[in-house]
């Protein structure tokens, strides 16, 4: 199991879908996971600290729990098919340990309100992460070269300055 922290929570520009990017604690490696926009608005109220009127969905599982005596060790992505990530929550109750199937966005908005471990089984992180790529200007072509500049870098540098300061007169 891997532990993941959450990065980010995205929109689409295209369709006002959301993304939530979990990072690798110990890697660079981000896993990406389309959610809906309600759990998408659940974590981003939890994780901002919005104060609610009412308790939302997440708040009542997070109350139940409580009330039941029991306590959220983790949560798990733990596998990813056809396109769909699947979770568990990982509940301690009377010193038994319980694996609730869940949706992976559902898992994470329970698991920013009982503030506990987000884990990425190894098997999905090999399926689907990515590996932020560094910025451009930061590459090189080679060991000892000058690092690639980015297109507007390249413009500015065919400026004729000189040029410039002969016409202020």
């Amino acid at each position: 199991m891997i532990e993941v922290v959450i990065d980010s929570i995205r929109v689409s520009l295209m369709s006002q879908e959301r993304l939530i990017v979990l990072k690798d604690m110990n890697s660079d490696r981000y896993l990406p996971i389309w959610i809906g926009q309600c759990e998408a608005d659940a974590i981003t109220i939890e994780l901002q600290e919005q104060p609610v009127k009412r308790p939302n969905t997440h708040d009542l599982l997070k109350n139940i729990i409580q009330e039941l005596g029991g306590k959220v060790v983790h949560v798990l992505i733990s596998d990813l098919r056809n396109d769909i990530f699947y979770a568990r929550i990982v509940v301690e109750v009377n010193g038994k340990q319980l694996e609730i199937d869940s949706r992976s966005s559902d898992a994470i908005a329970l698991a920013v309100r009982v503030k506990t471990p987000i884990f990425v089984a190894e098997t999905v992180m090999e399926k689907a992460s990515i590996i932020k790529e560094e910025d451009i200007e930061n590459q090189t072509e080679g060991e000892g070269e000058e690092p690639r500049l980015s297109a507007f870098a390249d413009f500015l540098d065919t400026l004729d300055l000189d040029d410039l300061e002969d016409n202020e007169e």
